[in-house]
């Protein structure tokens, strides 16, 4: 089913598997503190039903301190689930999870309105497996603030700093975590895999599982302007947008609005009132070129989307498994090739596998089985 290819300082493993509205009020938001308080929980409660994981036991929405791109204090929030069953020896094991674009809007968080079902399965089958699932929103959904999408750096320390706060809120979690993502989260993943260590050293980080990933999109975005195509990519004038309004919000001084046309700002502003889903409906027939009133491709914006949106190629201190669905048409497969050989060509500690019956939203469920020994591995 699969081969072993030596490259240069690692090994990467490649088998091509067949595989068949809340509102949030800015009124009693505690004041920011410094990043001494990384990860400190300021408010807890149960949470909603509809964010419930089939299997978890117990469940919390947490709001803590975490830090912007920059180490800014910021706010994040997210939901914690734990298992059933009695408390293995050194406590719950914990995955935490980074998840896949849902919008911009405050109330898509995933604590607020749920996960994906694909995902809200991939979560369930950790929990099935004796792992304790965390997930943060990331700053901006679920909290007060803008949602800095596909800011790599400030999505990693939400991450990191949700393992932190769940840990607070419940003291049988294990300090050994891993972190695992998709699309979104995927990119999310890979920075929290090269940040983990340095971040929280008083923590245990294991691995990293990342499903996926947007690479290479700085490399890509600055070829966007007035009258480009689509690329045959599915939904990247929503993904592009979402990264403007990000940018606009992280880069002021970028001035934004100046590279988006009428269209495009008028898109924006409905972004930020509704989630993914809904807002797919207008920007149907809406090409990445519709977008624009003058190219991307200045020197000052390619040096921003090279810090904004890329993915460093090395500096990882522990394993990496990287799955990506041949059939997925939102990150297609040659961008992630790629940046697998990259990675290998680094010394990266690499897995990486393709499966060749799943798109961009299949990927978490085709990977799982795979998934599981290279975190049992990483966690011994």
């Amino acid at each position: 089913m699969g081969e072993t290819i030596a490259m240069p300082h690692t090994r990467i493993r490649v088998l091509v598997a067949a595989v068949g509205v809340a509102i949030i009020s800015m009124v009693g938001m505690p004041a920011l503190a410094g990043p001494v308080d990384r990860g400190e929980v300021l408010s807890t409660s149960d949470l909603a039903p509809v964010a419930s994981i089939p299997g978890a036991d117990r469940e919390y929405r947490v709001t803590y301190r975490s830090t912007d791109h920059n180490g800014a204090p910021t706010v994040s929030s997210g939901a914690i689930h734990v298992p059933a069953g009695p408390v293995p020896a050194g406590g719950w094991p914990v995955v935490s999870y980074a998840h896949g674009t849902v919008g911009v809007a405050q109330s898509c968080a995933p604590s607020l309105a749920g996960e994906t079902a694909a995902e809200a399965d991939y979560l369930a089958r950790w929990l099935a497996r004796g792992y304790a699932v965390v997930a943060t929103d990331y700053v901006g959904l679920g909290t007060p603030g803008r949602l800095a999408y596909l800011d790599g750096v400030a999505a990693a320390h939400n991450v990191i700093d949700m393992v932190r706060a769940s840990r607070s809120v419940v003291p049988d979690l294990s300090p050994k975590w891993v972190v695992a993502g998709l699309s979104q989260g995927g990119q999310a993943s890979m920075l929290t895999a090269r940040l983990a260590t340095a971040y929280a050293p008083e923590l245990d980080y294991r691995g990293a599982v990342a499903m996926g990933v947007p690479s290479n999109l700085d490399r890509l975005f600055p070829l966007a302007g007035p009258g480009i195509p689509d690329l045959g990519l599915v939904g990247l004038t929503k993904f592009m947008l979402f990264t403007m309004i990000g940018m606009r919000d992280a880069r002021p001084e970028l001035k934004v609005d100046q590279y988006l046309s009428p269209k495009g700002r008028e898109l924006a502003a409905l972004a930020e009132q509704m989630c993914t889903v809904p807002f797919g409906q207008h920007v149907v027939g809406v090409s990445v070129g519709d977008l624009f009133a003058r190219p991307l491709g200045t020197d000052e914006m390619r040096g921003a989307m090279t810090e904004y949106l890329g993915i460093p190629t090395s500096g990882y201190d522990r394993p990496v498994f990287l799955g990506q669905g041949v059939g997925d048409l939102v990150v297609p497969i040659p961008l992630t090739l790629a940046f697998a050989g990259e990675l290998a060509a680094s010394g990266t500690d690499l897995t990486f596998r393709t499966y060749a019956g799943a798109d961009h939203m299949g990927t978490p469920a085709a990977s799982f089985e795979d998934s599981v020994p290279f975190v049992q591995r990483v966690m011994q």
